[in-house]
């Protein structure tokens, strides 16, 4: 097998979200597992909407969930190379001017739906003579430009959906130049797939309507035509659409809220998917399994819920060298170990940290108990099975068993209900400090 060249393009008219994310991360992994190339294409010839700032934001996106790019390309840089390609276009003929008005145009395509007949553009401008043509110039019309589209059934066999055929009779004739001359999507991407060689088109199955045109394109600038892979689209936990919570489901956003970055790149990669969907520690084993023949065709849904879940799942995994640089100096490994398995977030290490280090106003609730109990604390050092014996000898002389024995320690110890292993805390907090809270101290 050719080493794949891949491509991400996204429009830096706003923000990243978990939708458009899965494309790149599938493109990536695939040219991570075949050798190939990830190339960052900014589709940015929308001059109003373009910002500097989207652009900055999917970068740093990217580079968060570990997609690195191994170029980048600036669709505002092309104009000319999308120039040439438009006259090689108009002078093969598959490239015509329209006159017809958004207005007239709407008519026309209303008036065909009320005939209940397809709303296929009727090619109308073919029949104008230069005279004519001369005339709505004169009138300060400005043409908007279409691909003239050959009689055929375009067929290409897709990675995810299988053999696929678009009868093109059928189709409008796409408009590839405005009539401000600004270009249209279908038709940059199609030359910059040229121009970069690209081998693989990975993007999402709403662009699938598209692609029999765009064969139609590659052929028609004498470009090789690469291979499809269309993914079925996210659509939320009920089966409704994603695309009015984008928002909410922003990558940026998802990273302010603490999610991990594997737990989105691991719950996209296999989402939809024959494999599980499991933690990861890196992106390696979603590299060696990517597969298109194990992406199934119905919608993926996602959870947000599911999400936060694998997200604490992973940090539950991760080592501490591959979380110290996220980590305060003051976390060592050691506390890492003990609290990790009851995060849900790497923001809580914080409260954990406080909670063993710093001081705190524990909860007292028999103060006879816990007296008891500190009486009984064995001397330092301490280790993970200082608990177990501690508490063994607190339960034979108070006779208390079970829930009456952890649960007024616990409180004392940390004021929480819930938490870590208390063996593992034990040794961290020292005894000084728990012989102070176990007597109703802040400490």
């Amino acid at each position: 097998m050719t080493a794949p060249i891949v491509r991400f393009a996204p429009s830096p008219t706003g923000l990243l979200h978990v939708g458009n994310i899965r494309a790149a991360l599938f493109n990536w992994l695939y040219a991570r597992r075949h050798g190939g190339r990830f190339i960052l294409r900014l589709d940015d010839t929308d001059r109003q909407r373009s910002k500097a700032e989207y652009e900055t934001a999917i970068e740093r996106d990217l580079a968060w969930l570990g997609l690195a790019w191994d170029a980048k390309e600036r669709q505002s840089d092309r104009l000319v190379h999308y120039d040439e390609a438009r006259d090689r276009l108009v002078a093969s003929g598959r490239l015509y001017p329209c006159f017809e008005t958004p207005e007239e145009l709407e008519f026309k395509r209303k008036r065909l739906l009320a005939q209940g007949r397809p709303p296929v553009y009727d090619r109308a401008a073919l029949r104008l003579d230069e005279t004519a043509r001369q005339k709505l110039e004169a009138e300060g019309r400005r043409p908007h430009w279409r691909f003239k589209l050959m009689p055929e059934e375009v067929r290409w066999d897709d990675l995810v959906r299988g053999p696929q055929h678009v009868d093109e009779a059928s189709q409008s004739d796409p408009v590839l130049v405005r009539a401000d001359g600004s270009y249209l999507y279908s038709f940059t991407s199609v030359v910059d797939d040229i121009a970069f060689g690209i081998t693989h088109v990975i993007r999402g199955e709403d662009h699938v309507t598209n692609t029999g045109a765009q064969i139609q394109m590659f052929r028609a600038l004498g470009g090789a035509v690469p291979v499809f892979a269309h993914l079925p689209l996210l659509v939320d936990a009920a089966g409704g659409g994603l695309s009015k919570r984008t928002g909410s489901l922003s990558i940026g956003d998802l990273r302010e809220r603490g999610i991990e970055a594997l737990a989105i790149d691991a719950l996209l990669a296999r989402l939809g998917t024959a494999d599980p969907v499991e933690p990861v520690a890196s992106l390696a084993p979603l590299i060696a399994t990517v597969d298109f023949a194990r992406v199934g065709r119905a919608a993926a849904r996602f959870s947000e819920e599911e999400l936060a879940q694998l997200s604490a799942r992973t940090l539950h995994m991760l080592p501490f060298e591959a979380v110290r640089d996220r980590l305060g100096s003051d976390v060592e490994e050691s506390l890492w170990l003990a609290v990790r398995g009851n995060l849900s977030t790497l923001a809580d290490v914080a409260a954990w940290a406080a909670v063993l280090h710093g001081s705190i106003a524990p909860v007292i609730e028999d103060a006879a108990f816990l007296r008891a109990a500190a009486e009984m604390l064995p001397p330092e050092p301490w280790t993970e099975q200082s608990w177990k014996a501690w508490t063994a000898a607190v339960s034979a002389a108070t006779g208390r068993k079970g829930r009456a024995l952890f649960h007024p320690l616990r409180l004392a110890l940390t004021a929480r209900e819930t938490g870590p292993e208390m063996a593992k805390l034990l040794p961290l907090m020292g005894r000084t400090r728990v012989a102070a809270r176990l007597q109703g101290q802040a400490a």
